[in-house]
């Protein structure tokens, strides 16, 4: 399965779906974001009079575009047949109240003879040993089943013409499939709907739903759940939803950012508002957990994959929730998600799923942890609200302890704990940027004593815990300074006169920003961190003007990634050049995908989306620059 540009996004509180840029739907989850993704393949075309199939997504006479109803998740795709003159209208959303998704399909013709039509559906649902997937026809499509889910298609007030449950690969190209049987032990079949024939100038509709559930009743509930969405009125659902979205993106606006009055403005207002729509279809609604992106590479040909929540993603993303007003989601985030995943030694591990459960990892990040206590004392600094302090209190004095006990290891060289990654998942030993995240938390932790210490009550009027509390309080700021003494000692090189990332080599990386944004060990103004921006500039810094991540970055070709870019966009505001801002932001401006996503990275030479299309650290460090800009 290799798909790896999710080119758009739609999705509701338990489903996520993704899509080319020719309206193919590529994955559907499920009720979580990342543990169940059903489809192998999706397709579907159209027979016109005495044609073969042509399929929708991929055809040489078809023309595309794509577009979003303006500030919603409900996706449109135009095509065009240009051989026929006949134009389709693919329109794509999730409901709001019920797990369905809707594909409603508008067929104009614009030619001068009657065109025959007729609509089919070819689907192929992923399948193993062990839960091995079945087909059962419908009156009005067919149901495709394994022990723990059924997969719904149907038409909505519409009977099938055909069907084919037994595989039709090489039939359904000829748009002629035909079976005998109604149920078989297949997990690829088709079906087929009689439009009609549409005079010259006329229109007519077809409203594909796709319904997911857990198998539970068998059989007698097959038809009960058709009963049920049939009496759906989807022209007045469609409306709700497209209200809905509109009004989500007028309540999170967080940064009162007005309607644009240039093509400038207009890029910034596309992104922003995708961001706002993006980030609820990522968020896990029961535990908070969010994913970092879509997946793209279920079968790892060429990453770790990336439906999974890591702590530090998270971290950046809930600062970009409490920008845009998502106060409720990032508070969940850190009571119930990292409640539930934080280890018996106060740890966090690399990366879960959005359940809570632990995700197949490779690696301990020390950063993971310390980002925790970070994100929890910035969430307060948005909402003042002292009684998440005193939820979240344990929490973080447990992951505290353990980033004391790492941080003393490291200094006395006693090898009791596990060696770090950094925060590519690429490189072990000790890192500035893993050192500058727990000098921040350490920092943090103080600064929530100091707010919840005003009232003595709030340490249960006990003077042992006052005591111990202001005991702990000086150990932190004696090992803050014991790190920024390390970093300074051994991560600051003389020769090039600049920060190294780690004490096993002396390449440049963007993450050095990181002493600085967010974590704030050194002043932006420092000269000592002016000559690594200088470095940075020199080392990491493409001829296109983006940034790669550090100096000889393999992983796919070494491209630019977006978050380099902001990060040198917030560091430069953050020092008053505004120029040079300026530039940096707008290399991310002009080389964002289509609909106002961000990518992971960019392709150095077409300057167009590379890898991981939506990515949630890139949106939220967008969302980071546009307050900084407004504040500045």
């Amino acid at each position: 399965m290799e798909r790896y540009l999710n080119e758009a996004i739609i999705g509701n509180k338990n489903m996520l779906a993704t899509y080319t840029r020719k309206g193919e739907l590529q994955r559907v989850y499920f009720p979580s974001r990342e543990l169940r993704q059903y489809i192998n393949f999706f397709h579907t075309g159209v027979k016109v009079n005495d044609s073969n199939l042509i399929y929708l997504h991929d055809d040489i006479n078809n023309t595309y575009k794509q577009y979003y109803d303006t500030d919603t998740n409900i996706l449109n795709t135009e095509i065009t047949n240009t051989y026929f003159n006949l134009q389709i209208l693919q329109t794509d959303y999730c409901l709001m109240k019920e797990d369905v998704l809707v594909k409603r399909y508008t067929f104009i013709n614009n030619s001068n003879i009657d065109l025959k039509l007729s609509f089919f559906v070819h689907s192929e649902l992923l399948t193993d040993r062990n839960n091995f997937v079945s087909a059962k026809v419908l009156d009005n499509g067919m149901v495709q089943y394994a022990h723990d889910f059924s997969f719904y298609t149907f038409a909505k007030g519409m009977k099938i013409s055909s069907h084919q449950i037994h595989g039709s690969k090489e039939t359904i190209k000829r748009a002629n499939i035909y079976d005998k049987d109604y149920i078989g032990m297949n997990n690829e079949s088709s079906i087929g709907y009689d439009i009609g024939t549409i005079k010259s100038g006329e229109k007519k509709t077809i409203q594909i739903c796709i319904y997911i559930t857990d198998n539970h009743e068998g059989m007698a509930e097959f038809g009960n759940i058709i009963d049920r969405i049939e009496k759906i009125d989807l022209q007045k659902e469609y409306s709700n939803v497209k209200a809905y979205w509109r009004k989500y993106v007028k309540s999170h606006n967080g940064l009162n950012i007005k309607e644009p009055t240039n093509s400038y403005e207009e890029k910034i207002d596309e992104i922003y508002k995708r961001s706002i729509l993006l980030f609820p279809l990522y968020v896990n609604q029961s535990t908070g957990g969010i994913i970092a992106a879509p997946e793209v590479d279920e079968d790892f040909t060429k990453c770790g994959r990336y439906m999974y929540c890591w702590p530090r993603d998270a971290i950046f993303i809930t600062k970009a929730l409490d920008i845009l007003k998502m106060e409720k989601e990032t508070e969940k985030f850190y009571k119930v998600f990292c409640k539930n995943t934080q280890s018996k030694n106060g740890m966090w591990e690399q990366r879960f799923f959005t359940d809570g459960k632990l995700a197949p990892c490779w690696g301990y990040q020390v950063d993971e942890t310390a980002s925790v206590v970070y994100g929890v004392y910035t969430h307060y600094q948005y909402t003042k609200d002292e009684k998440f302090l005193k939820d979240t209190l344990k929490m973080c004095e447990k992951a505290i302890d353990f980033l004391k006990r790492y941080v003393k290891d490291i200094f006395e060289e006693t090898g009791k704990y596990h060696i770090s990654y950094d925060l590519w998942e690429m490189n072990e030993g000790v890192h500035l940027y893993s050192l500058a995240s727990i000098y921040s938390a350490f920092d943090c932790m103080n600064k929530i004593y100091a707010i919840l210490g005003k009232n003595v009550s709030d340490f249960e009027n006990n003077r042992l815990k006052d005591e111990k509390v202001k005991k702990s309080s000086e150990e932190l700021k004696e090992l803050q300074l014991q790190i920024k003494k390390f970093i300074n000692e051994k991560m600051y090189c003389e020769e090039t006169k600049s920060y190294v990332r780690n004490l096993q080599d002396k390449k440049m990386d963007i993450s050095l920003l990181g002493a600085v944004i967010p974590f704030n060990v050194f002043s932006p103004k420092e000269v000592k961190i002016k000559n690594t921006i200088e470095k940075i500039n020199l080392t990491i810094r493409t001829y296109t003007g983006g940034y790669q991540r550090f100096e000889n970055d393999h992983y796919m070709n070494g491209n630019p990634w977006v978050i380099s870019n902001l990060w040198m966009t917030l560091y430069y505001l953050e020092v008053g050049e505004k120029k040079k801002a300026k530039e940096t932001f707008d290399f991310v401006l002009k080389t964002s995908a289509k609909h106002g996503f961000l990518a992971e990275q960019i392709d150095n030479n077409s300057l167009k989306s590379n890898w991981v299309i939506g990515l949630g650290w890139s949106h939220a460090m967008f969302i980071m620059v546009l307050e900084k800009m407004m504040n500045k």
